[in-house]
């Protein structure tokens, strides 16, 4: 994907490139979201996730500021930007997908509420990339987590 936003205009600094990202957080789609979620997060510049995923500032920018994505960006671009910001190529896929109106249909219903909805796909796209020591370790907080919430005392 290349850059045609406004990040080839000389003079615009990644401090008002951020600024522009944060008055989106609201009004943002999917993937911008994601972008800006994890730029809070952890505290890192568009520059940052460039750097860490090998990818051009200017794809990032443009990905973090362009509303109405016509088509996904392509599989090295999703690599990177996850390898960026950390997560899951999963998750960045399945951001992208939706920020091009692309949805899947095992979510659920409408109806329901949807809190935390980016948590727990992470959580469970990560669950992959955990060796089987790991997952067994995750399992047991988990367990810890659920007895505490029910009152059970936890297994000594």
């Amino acid at each position: 994907m290349t850059a045609r936003a406004a990040d080839g205009e000389p003079g615009l600094s990644e401090e008002k490139a951020e600024d522009s990202v944060a008055g989106l957080a609201h009004a943002a789609n999917p993937l911008q979201r994601l972008i800006h979620q994890r730029l809070q997060e952890r505290g890192w510049s568009y520059g940052e996730v460039a750097r860490r995923g090998g990818m051009p500032r200017s794809t990032l920018y443009t990905l973090a500021t362009t509303l109405n994505l016509v088509r996904p960006p392509r599989p090295a671009t999703i690599d990177a930007l996850a390898k960026g910001l950390d997560v899951p190529v999963s998750v960045v896929r399945a951001a992208a997908a939706e920020s091009t109106g692309l949805h899947y249909y095992d979510e659920k219903p409408s109806g329901q509420p949807r809190s935390g909805d980016q948590d727990r796909e992470l959580l469970i796209a990560s669950i992959d990339e955990l060796s089987s020591e790991d997952r067994r370790h995750v399992a047991a907080l988990v367990e810890s987590l659920r007895k505490k919430a029910s009152g059970e005392q936890p297994d000594a």
